[in-house]
């Protein structure tokens, strides 16, 4: 009678989480078309203004309006008709949704019954993706006019045009806009250990990944070196992009990297951060054993923080 091999049982070791906010990050443009093409289209625009189907995104400064149903704060899409009692900014076009055009207007605080005025990145994490990159769009156009009212060229007034996405001056004639700022972030590595720092600003408890803006004549990757040189007084290598991710707080483009770079202690300039430490994978793996808070999970940092962390 022949051997028969023995079944081995399977590993009982649990599967590695899945690393918070991967790609495409909260805030990016899922599911929706941005129809650049209609926004300079004076009829698509003046029907789709008109048409019933089409649904406005309310609101005041830069916190959209929100509604609470069953699965937590939704944002409030508004009908045409149902912005007849109040007098809003010129309407924002961000696109189309579902096959309908769809609207930012800023109802500049007015009441609209069983909704509230929220922070964004209060509610971000939770929202369906195309209702966050929605509002994340809306909310970096509310802050880009909100800016620039006048002229930077001579100070004049400015229009606007192309449903949204432009500003004139009429004095001069000079054309504007929107601007996304990019910053770098990047997670440094030395073996089975992560650099972290500490910004003034941040929570309680809170470090996350170095960052910084690119400056004019540099490359991502020299940007990378040089805020992490000035930050912790360490000289990274082997720096590889990793994704980015849209953040509209107020106005940036964050692209994540990994960096190489020796195990030695970070010299810190104040001016720059409060503190910075390595910190080994065993530290992070288990959060009610973290010695530090890791940043919220619809930053790109939460993500470049666990997709290293979970990767072995």
């Amino acid at each position: 009678m022949a051997h028969k091999r023995p079944i081995r049982a399977q590993s009982e070791r649990p599967l590695a989480p899945t690393p918070a906010n991967p790609p495409p990050h909260v805030y990016s443009s899922i599911g929706y078309d941005r129809a650049a093409d209609k926004r300079d289209d004076r009829a698509f625009q003046a029907m789709a203004l008109r048409d019933p189907e089409s649904r406005f995104l309310v609101l005041h400064g830069l916190k959209p309006l929100f509604v609470e149903d069953a699965t937590g704060p939704r944002p409030l899409f508004v009908a045409a008709q149902d912005l007849a009692a109040h007098r809003p900014e010129p309407p924002v076009f961000l696109g189309l949704h579902e096959d309908r055009a769809v609207f930012a207007v800023d109802l500049d605080g007015a009441v609209v019954e069983g909704g509230t005025y929220l922070e964004l990145r209060s509610v971000g994490p939770n929202l369906a993706p195309g209702e966050a990159g929605l509002l994340a769009f809306a909310r970096a156009l509310a802050h880009w006019r909100l800016r620039h009212r006048y002229c930077g060229a001579c100070g004049g007034p400015m229009v606007t045009l192309m449903a949204g996405h432009c500003r004139r001056c009429e004095a001069c004639g000079f054309d504007t806009f929107p601007r996304t700022d990019p910053a770098v972030i990047c997670l440094v590595i030395s073996g089975e250990h992560c650099l972290l720092g500490r910004s003034r600003h941040f929570p309680d408890g809170m470090y996350s990944t170095l960052a910084g803006f690119v400056e004019p004549g540099e490359s991502l990757e020299q940007t990378v070196v040089r805020e992490i040189e000035e930050e912790v007084g360490i000289r990274v290598e082997a720096v590889h992009y990793r994704s980015s991710q849209p953040w509209p707080f107020p106005q940036s483009l964050m692209l994540g990297f990994r960096a190489l770079a020796p195990l030695v202690e970070p010299v810190i300039d104040p001016a720059e951060i409060e503190d910075a430490r390595w910190l080994h994978r065993s530290e992070l793996l288990y959060p009610e054993k973290r010695p530090v808070r890791l940043p919220n999970p619809d930053s790109i940092a939460r993500f470049l923080i666990e997709d290293w962390l979970y990767s072995s």
